[in-house]
């Protein structure tokens, strides 16, 4: 179905639901197949995602939505759904992103609203979630060699599973011993909505059970912007002693293994990270990511000095220059 052929149909879903006038209007897209667009009427806004069935599903979006609202977090209130043809009408959080949001005046504050609500969600239960096992890491480690690797820098993938083999075994291990806890799995500048109560949280379809500090991760070291070593350490270390507060508190180890799995699981994401933006560039026309790999490039980089295989892989990537 063309993308008018799909705006006639949401249209159409609307109007049963709204009397006219009203008006809409692009929102954003994402890294998915899905749309958002802002309805407006009488000086309300609402959000309308477009979710094509074919190649998105509202399932996930809809039972995780609710989960988060039921633990007091804000995520979007639901006023009316068709999963079955693909849309949504949505609580509008906002268009002022974390992203345009954070400053160096601003970001203690911010972060710490996120942390507060990351450490609410990671004691939710996991019950029905996907598990962030060792296939799904070596799924998404196939994304940096096969993406990354072979198509963006037209390099062999054999050469590059041979460099990839020992950290991939380092990462699936430092996942694996984590406490599983419920992971938004992209919790970071692009998906947080400044508003009342703060965050917004946007984009948590595909929760999974996995690693306690792969949000963290996220957050703190975000693909999207970049903070002193320094300055992560610090709030990562103050969000460790908020969590031996909470029931996760006999499951922690030392802070120095803590910052040891959260550094290793920054590795992990950000292979991720290149591989997704380089497929994105590559098979769905949306070079804008490209932008953003050399700052996973630089985060990777600032942890080779703690990972020798890691090492060897950048080493290996430089030589091919």
């Amino acid at each position: 179905m063309t993308a008018n052929n799909r705006h006639g149909q949401m249209t159409a879903w609307l109007e049963t639901r709204h009397e006219k006038p009203f008006s809409v209007a692009a929102a954003s897209e994402d890294a998915s197949f899905r749309r958002y667009f802002r309805l407006t009427r009488e000086g309300v806004s609402r959000i309308v995602m477009d979710a094509p069935p074919d190649l998105e599903s509202c399932d996930a979006f809809v039972k995780v939505a609710h989960q988060l609202r039921g633990a007091g977090l804000h995520a979007p209130e639901i006023f009316a759904e068709d999963r079955q043809q693909g849309f949504l009408l949505l609580e509008d959080l906002g268009q002022r992103t974390y992203l345009e949001a954070l400053s160096e005046q601003t970001v203690d504050a911010l972060y710490g609203d996120a942390l507060q609500a990351q450490r609410k969600f990671c004691q939710l239960p996991t019950d029905g979630l996907p598990v962030f096992d060792q296939q799904l890491i070596c799924d998404e480690l196939a994304l940096f060699r096969d993406w990354y690797i072979a198509e963006a820098r037209a390099l062999s993938p054999a050469e590059a599973n041979f460099c990839l083999q020992p950290l991939q075994s380092i990462l699936i291990e430092n996942a694996l011993a984590q406490p599983r806890v419920w992971v938004h799995r992209d919790y970071h500048s692009r998906n947080l909505m400044v508003c009342q109560p703060n965050p917004g949280i946007l984009d948590f379809q595909d929760a999974v059970a996995g690693p306690l500090t792969y949000d963290a991760v996220s957050l703190l070291k975000d693909c999207y912007i970049r903070w002193p070593r320094a300055k992560v350490e610090t709030w990562l270390e103050a969000h460790y002693r908020q969590l031996q507060l909470t029931d996760l508190a006999s499951q922690l180890p030392e802070f120095g293994q803590f910052l040891t799995w959260f550094e290793l699981m920054g590795v992990q994401r950000h292979l991720k990270a290149i591989g997704i933006f380089a497929r994105l560039n590559h098979r769905d026309g949306k070079s804008g990511y490209l932008a953003d790999i050399p700052r996973c490039l630089e985060y990777l980089a600032e942890q080779a000095d703690r990972c020798k295989p890691l090492a060897q892989l950048l080493a290996w990537l430089e030589q091919q220059q």
